[in-house]
């Protein structure tokens, strides 16, 4: 078994097989995102996260009016710079990345899916949901 990424030792995601770290994004936990505000400030919101290593691509369903969806969009065409977290006792991990706002209902139908896997259950009807997909650049934790 590789030896988990730690905060000193950040992990590109395509080095990244530790089953026990990516399994930890499986399991059911509430997340945060941090996103920045137009003026730098940090803005940190709880969420549910999915990640998908095959893509990449690290998903949280909103609602497009949202904060945080307003915040990635504040950041122009070439995406937010972001991060998401979770923790539970000592275990934690922390994935970065560039965000963009989708609104494709194809692309939010699969972060729906995704969704509803990990956290056991169906979100409540959204018609303004949009996803901010998260294109994962870095991973940190111990898990």
């Amino acid at each position: 078994m590789t030896t988990p990424p730690t905060a000193a030792r950040p992990q590109d995601l395509t080095a990244l097989d530790d089953e026990t770290y990516l399994s930890f994004w499986r399991e059911r936990h509430l997340c945060t995102l941090t996103t920045l505000r137009p003026d730098g400030s940090p803005h940190v919101v709880p969420v549910g996260v999915t990640y998908d290593r095959e893509t990449g691509l690290a998903r949280v369903i909103t609602s497009g009016s949202s904060k945080k969806a307003r915040n990635v969009l504040a950041a122009g065409p070439e995406g937010a710079r972001v991060a998401v977290c979770q923790t539970a006792g000592r275990r934690w991990a922390t994935l970065e990345g560039r965000a963009r706002v989708r609104t494709e209902p194809d692309r939010v139908a699969e972060a729906v899916r995704r969704y509803a896997r990990r956290y056991e259950r169906e979100p409540r009807p959204n018609p303004a949901r949009v996803v901010i997909e998260i294109e994962v650049t870095r991973a940190l934790g111990h898990a």
